[in-house]
């Protein structure tokens, strides 16, 4: 018998098996850590969304003015200096905004008489709400 140096078809059909299962295995994972990811983004936004709501309310006040900003713009330009990122849209101008994550979705309402940006529907509890 003659010594070759090659791969048998049962040792190939071994490591693809395994690759698969590692597959399988792998790509749930990295999709729940792209939703993770999304809500970390959502979070950082609605912290800086608050804040700025705040600081301007500040600016107001140094200013003899004792209100906080009527509306919000569609993408909170007015209050933030950079763009939120994806996944917020405006469902009323000024006052309602959806931001939406993975297949869930959360709803906030900016109430202009007390400053308050909060969630009032949707999966509130993942973005710690």
């Amino acid at each position: 018998m003659k010594n070759t140096k090659a791969f048998t078809m049962i040792e190939l059909v071994f490591v693809i098996v395994v690759l698969g299962i590692l597959a399988a295995v792998a790509i749930p994972r990295f999709s729940a850590t792209r939703d993770d990811a999304k809500i970390a983004a959502g979070r950082a936004t609605i912290a800086a969304v608050r804040s700025g709501i705040v600081s301007e309310r500040q600016t107001r006040l140094l200013r003899g003015q004792n209100n906080y900003v009527a509306t919000l713009d569609d993408d909170f330009a007015n209050i933030l200096s950079y763009e939120p990122g994806s996944g917020w849209t405006t469902v009323t101008a000024g006052t309602v905004f959806k931001y939406t994550f993975g297949s869930s979705s959360a709803t906030f309402t900016y109430t202009p008489s007390d400053g308050k940006f909060l969630c009032t529907s949707g999966d509130c509890a993942k973005l710690g709400e």
